[in-house]
């Protein structure tokens, strides 16, 4: 039973590697001169927090399409990581924080409509993109945001429906 066990994980590990892209596979040589292979990062993470209607809000993160179901060869991992996002409803405005950090201000892209906001890095690693959904209409022309040690805060002003998405400048 165990040997069958110890088959059924190489198998597993064999399909993982399979599915991890290859700018996250590195191989690093040793002093005794042998060969290490590196996989990552691989990011995979839950948030949970009590949103306004008292229900808890559980929202993934990181660079693993779905939970890992290493038997079944199920799991998928993106080169770009899904930051860790909160969507902060106040009386006149939303704000949007998302940690990506390890990115510089220049690098990162913000676009938005009325009905979504997209977060991503351009270039370099380690690479991010989210898209997030808005629970309210938003006038994204007023649009302000802000980025310092790895945390963006976008804000925007509540509004009713208006014209095609808008790019969001990063002070």
């Amino acid at each position: 039973m165990m040997r069958e066990m110890d088959r059924m994980m190489q198998e597993a590990f064999k399909n993982f590697e399979q599915q991890v892209p290859k700018n996250l596979v590195k191989e690093r040589k040793l002093d005794d001169g042998s060969v290490v292979r590196e996989m990552g990062p691989i990011v995979y993470g839950y948030s949970v927090k009590i949103g306004p209607d008292g229900k808890p809000e559980v929202r993934k993160f990181g660079n693993i399409d779905a939970f890992p179901n290493l038997l079944g060869g199920g799991l998928s991992v993106k080169e770009e990581r899904e930051p860790l996002v909160d969507v902060i409803r106040g009386k006149d405005e939303l704000r949007v924080v998302a940690e990506v950090p390890g990115v510089s201000k220049e690098n990162l892209r913000v676009t938005a409509d009325e009905n979504s906001v997209t977060i991503e890095s351009v270039t370099g690693q380690p690479r991010y993109h989210k898209r997030v959904e808005l629970p309210d209409m938003v006038d994204p022309k007023a649009a302000k945001s802000t980025y310092k040690n790895g945390i963006l805060e976008i804000s925007f002003r509540l509004k009713g429906r208006s014209g095609s998405g808008v790019s969001i400048n990063i002070e």
